[in-house]
């Protein structure tokens, strides 16, 4: 406890430890043994005060004022600020759930309300009130990211979900909320999980309609699918990827890899044609309307359209490969792309010679052993095969010694 505590306790005067505490998510990752990434604070101190200690006022449209500040030993550190020490009890019992309503005074009193700390030992997600999701419908969803970290919802908390449609509260809510908690989501021990949640209790329809639609489009034909529908292949898909990837982007782009067979003419069902570059498009607008990185939608795109090639490598020309590594290496996604195609086909592995064609591929004229004066002579509509047919020589040179 004191480690946690002192590096704070030097920011802060001594006489105001015990008006400042640790909460939420900060004291949840405190008492699992887990490191801190940041600071969660509520402090009773004169808004006046704040200033002088480093802090800078954030007021957003749909949260709390948030006083923030960057240290350089501690990181982020962001804090609510009451009026007075009476508030504290009520500003812990309108959390989310019990294990974040937990609070430690820099002068080292714990307060647990709740009893936090029994659902934290069991992995329990217990709500702090029946008006928890009411007040902000967006817990439904951090509570999805907790059960696909591994937690579990107690009964009551499941009956608050259920008992009433959320579609229009959910609509109300800025796409970029719903977002953060899936990537956090997607970084949890079962990530499956979170889409299979959000399926069970009908939640994020207008977030995600692509992932309501998958149950009822066929993965393919049987005996290439046996698993049947394009949902249960995506989340096989996932959880292999998951097994092998620590990486959100890697695993959003294993669940939705496929995302070009929704487009397909129900008519030529079980089969999808052309999938692999139909998805090229709706994979940007995905990304596009759930506000994520430009970088996860240019890899979602190319994940599309490219996944199934390293498994159809023995099959593929030479001047194919380079094009196909090349486009991986420039679209960011060479070491995502070999895990996607392994786990869409369960058995297969990363053909070694992929990386002998990345290396050839994001190789220059000079490192490819062409001589400048030469290449400069010859005509420029010449010059591209030229350099082409010096990759393809280094690339089975590779091959030949492998």
């Amino acid at each position: 406890m004191n480690s946690l505590l002192q590096p704070l306790q030097q920011l802060f005067p001594q006489q105001c430890h015990d008006r400042i505490f640790l909460v939420g998510g900060t004291m949840r990752d405190f008492l699992l043994q887990q490191p801190a990434q940041d600071y969660d604070l509520i402090a009773v101190l004169p808004a006046g005060l704040l200033p002088s200690l480093g802090f800078r006022l954030v007021a957003g449209k749909t949260t709390r004022p948030i006083w923030f500040q960057h240290d350089a030993q501690l990181g982020k550190l962001e804090l609510i600020r009451l009026d007075d020490i009476s508030q504290l009890d009520a500003d812990l019992r309108g959390r989310d759930f019990t294990i974040n309503a937990i609070a430690l005074g820099l002068d080292g009193r714990l307060y647990d309300p709740l009893n936090g700390q029994r659902d934290l030992q069991q992995r329990l997600l217990r709500v702090c009130s029946d008006q928890s999701f009411i007040d902000d419908p967006l817990r439904i969803i951090r509570g999805l990211r907790f059960v696909a970290d591994g937690w579990q919802m107690v009964p009551e908390t499941v009956q608050l979900i259920q008992q009433q449609d959320w579609t229009e509260q959910m609509a109300c809510l800025p796409v970029e909320r719903f977002s953060r908690e899936m990537v956090k989501g997607l970084a949890g021990r079962q990530p499956s999980r979170f889409f299979e949640q959000m399926i069970h209790f009908r939640i994020g329809t207008n977030w995600l309609p692509e992932l309501f639609r998958m149950r009822d489009i066929p993965a393919g034909p049987l005996q290439h699918h046996p698993e049947g529908d394009l949902l249960t292949h995506c989340l096989q898909v996932l959880q292999r990827a998951a097994a092998v990837s620590p990486d959100p982007l890697t695993r959003f782009c294993a669940f939705f890899h496929d995302i070009g067979k929704l487009s397909s003419d129900p008519a030529l069902y079980p089969k999808h044609h052309g999938h692999d570059e139909a998805g090229f498009k709706p994979a940007q607008n995905l990304c596009k309307r759930l506000c994520l990185p430009a970088e996860w939608g240019r890899a979602l795109a190319w994940i599309s359209r490219l996944h199934t090639n390293l498994n159809r490598w023995s099959e593929l020309r030479d001047t194919t490969r380079l094009r196909i590594a090349d486009q991986a290496r420039k679209a960011g996604i060479s070491q995502i792309l070999p895990v996607v195609s392994a786990a869409d086909k369960p058995g297969n592995s990363t053909p070694v010679q992929w990386l002998h064609a990345l290396e050839v591929a994001a190789m220059n004229s000079t490192q490819l052993g062409i001589d400048k004066e030469q290449l400069e002579a010859m005509q420029e509509k010449h010059r591209p095969d030229c350099i082409l047919q010096h990759r393809i020589r280094l690339l089975r040179s590779y091959e030949n010694l492998s």
